[in-house]
């Protein structure tokens, strides 16, 4: 029987959320392998017993790289969720709540997008204390104004549809109106959003901490694994910051693959494809 476009795109995208979910599964449990030295086995290339080879310290670098990556989804999934939170309630509200609260929740957008998304991400880390507590502030409260902007146009287009201004006439009031008839209209493109701000949140808390900025150097984070590992390419050790650096822009990409197949799912126009 032919497959059509809808289930194939719906076994592409619970294909691309297993292979995540197996990236942070094995990577937790190989949180305490991972920090095992061994100086017997130090700077040995890719070989069947180590395939991403192993550190000055002979620690195994594929344990490392996949604990490092479950933490960095681990993180990613707090902020992006806090992150698409603030988008949802602040973009309703700036389209729900009257001219002033837009006007006001407006400037904060674009006074925040105006700003290098790095430089803010850094400045709020480093005010935060840095470590995890600071990289989960920082890429919180820098990720959601894209996607507030978003569902404001939505909401606005919203309350120029019949029946919205029909309950408004009716003396239903604003915050009722917004829970009852407009947040499920915005379920799809928020579950979207959430999604495709995974990758740019894993990408932002790997990037501070390569410079230093994000969590701690005890910590197994791709960041440290390839800060670290900058020291030793002028000896010839590239695979410390090769296949760590591929499995990120991988774990990167099948988001970015996952959030598309998504988007596909939940658009009414592809229900009969």
């Amino acid at each position: 029987m032919k497959m059509n476009r809808r289930k194939r795109t719906f076994l592409f995208f619970c294909a691309a959320a297993l292979l995540l979910a197996g990236i942070g599964a094995a990577g937790y449990f190989c949180h305490d392998a991972a920090a095992v030295t061994d100086f017997s086995r130090k700077n040995r290339m890719p070989c069947p017993a180590y395939p991403f080879g192993t550190d000055w310290m002979g620690r195994d670098m594929l344990k490392r790289t996949l604990a490092g990556l479950s933490l960095s989804l681990r993180i990613g999934l707090l902020t992006a969720g806090i992150s698409a939170v603030l988008s949802l309630v602040l973009g309703t509200a700036a389209a729900a709540g009257g001219r002033k609260m837009d006007a006001c929740i407006s400037f904060v957008i674009d006074l925040i997008m105006g700003i290098p998304h790095i430089l803010l991400l850094l400045l709020i880390s480093y005010a935060c204390g840095r470590g995890m507590r600071g990289v989960v502030i920082g890429v919180a409260l820098t990720h959601w104004p894209s996607l507030a902007r978003l569902i404001r146009g939505e909401v606005l287009q919203l309350k120029e549809s019949e029946y919205i201004q029909t309950a408004a006439r009716l003396g239903t009031g604003r915050f009722q109106i917004a829970v009852r008839h407009m947040l499920p209209h915005l379920f799809p493109q928020f579950v979207v959003g959430l999604v495709l701000q995974f990758p740019h949140a894993v990408l932002h808390e790997a990037s501070i901490t390569f410079l230093g900025f994000g969590l701690p150097a005890e910590e197994p984070a791709v960041g440290v694994i390839l800060s670290e590992s900058m020291r030793y390419l002028i000896t010839g050790n590239w695979w410390l910051a090769l296949f760590p650096g591929l499995m990120l822009v991988l774990t990167v990409l099948l988001f970015y693959a996952a959030g598309g197949a998504l988007q596909k799912l939940l658009d009414p126009a592809s229900a009969q494809e």
